[in-house]
């Protein structure tokens, strides 16, 4: 069977990125369906050699779709993707809109695909930062346990949106040039305070919590705890937006249940993960950073230590294209498995939703 795939921001940068991974998955696709806003109708996305006309998205786009990729924010993905599902499309939302839903799958294929068995329709695909994270440490929560993790990232601006690396190119043109301008977008375009990010690094990613923690930085915690399974994990995340275009990098400290018999046998259990690549050699200075995996798939593993004083405690550099595994292609990889588990369609039940 091939399918009749929609992505909904097909103009937007995660849009195009899901665009590239369906021309080179292995998912048979019939049609590409490309839609967007109401302005972005009529120009079109390159797919498979040919120029595809964008369509607005709109309830009655979705009759006929068989798949729908939605990167278009939380407010279309709530209008739209059950309108999407009503129609008999698998919808795989990249936005935060239904990530914590009790009946809504959060998926990372090498992490929890089991948890697609009992989709209705909709899944969710987690927040980019979280997706990388778990990943990496998947493998050392099978072998060694998990008690608690701590992690700080240092965030690309693609993660923000074109605006974002529109101001990071330009406000780093100006700041070259010791020419003045005022930042308009970063950390929250529709928050009132605004910082340069030419220069500099911004400790706000999304607004700030009751708790004193960002949304971001909650969504990490509570995304990994959904996808582990474990509600009383505990979770610790501090969010920077850096001056880099693409590719986020995390510093992550884990205490395990058991403490590992050595730091080759950690290595071992990152290189026999799926999903996983290990770049970790002190004497050669080799460890993974943004510009070097770029356009990659997998997540990028180095630094990798125990900590000084407790044996429990290892520490991860842990480094992703935040445009590819951190949305499109792990968008696409739930497609890929949906499809070869045989559940690329939407159950007889979705209409109790």
């Amino acid at each position: 069977m091939a399918y009749r795939v929609a992505v909904v921001g097909a103009t937007g940068a995660v849009g195009e990125a899901m665009i590239a991974e369906l021309e080179r998955s292995t998912l048979p696709i019939a049609e590409l369906v490309p839609m967007a806003s109401a302005r972005s109708a009529g120009k079109t996305v390159a797919f498979r050699g040919a120029e595809v006309p964008v369509v607005e998205a709109t309830p009655e786009a979705f009759s006929g779709i068989d798949l729908a990729l939605f990167s278009a924010g939380g407010q279309t993905s709530r209008a739209l993707a059950p309108e999407a599902v009503r129609r008999g499309a698998v919808v795989v939302d990249n936005s935060s809109a239904f990530r914590l839903e009790d009946r809504v799958p959060l998926v990372v294929p090498e992490v929890n695909a089991e948890a697609l068995t009992d989709h209705r329709g909709l899944i969710a695909n987690p927040n980019c930062s979280t997706i990388q994270m778990v990943v990496a440490l998947a493998p050392l929560r099978e072998r060694y346990g998990l008690r608690r993790i701590v992690v700080s990232t240092y965030q690309a601006v693609s993660g923000a949106g074109r605006r974002a690396v529109d101001a990071l190119r330009f406000e780093s043109g100006r700041w070259l040039e010791g020419e003045g301008f005022v930042p308009e977008v970063l950390p929250v375009a529709t928050l009132p305070v605004k910082y340069p990010i030419a220069d500099n690094v911004i400790p706000q990613i999304d607004r700030f919590e009751p708790n004193g923690f960002t949304f971001e930085e909650m969504k990490m915690v509570r995304e990994t705890q959904k996808i582990f399974g474990d509600p009383a994990l505990e979770v610790a995340a501090t969010c920077v937006r850096v001056p880099v275009t693409v590719g986020h990098s995390e510093a992550v400290t884990v205490e395990l249940e058991e403490a590992p018999a050595s730091m080759e046998d950690v290595i071992e259990a990152l290189r026999a993960a799926p999903g996983v690549v290990v770049w970790d050699d002190p004497t050669a200075q080799r460890y993974p950073t943004p510009m070097l995996v770029r356009g990659e798939r997998d997540v990028y593993v180095g630094r990798i230590r125990r900590d000084l004083f407790r044996p429990n405690v290892v520490h991860l550099w842990v480094v992703a294209d935040n445009l590819v595994k951190g949305a499109a292609w792990n968008a696409v990889q739930i497609a890929e498995t949906l499809e070869e588990k045989g559940l690329l369609r939407v159950p007889a039940t979705e209409g109790d939703r």
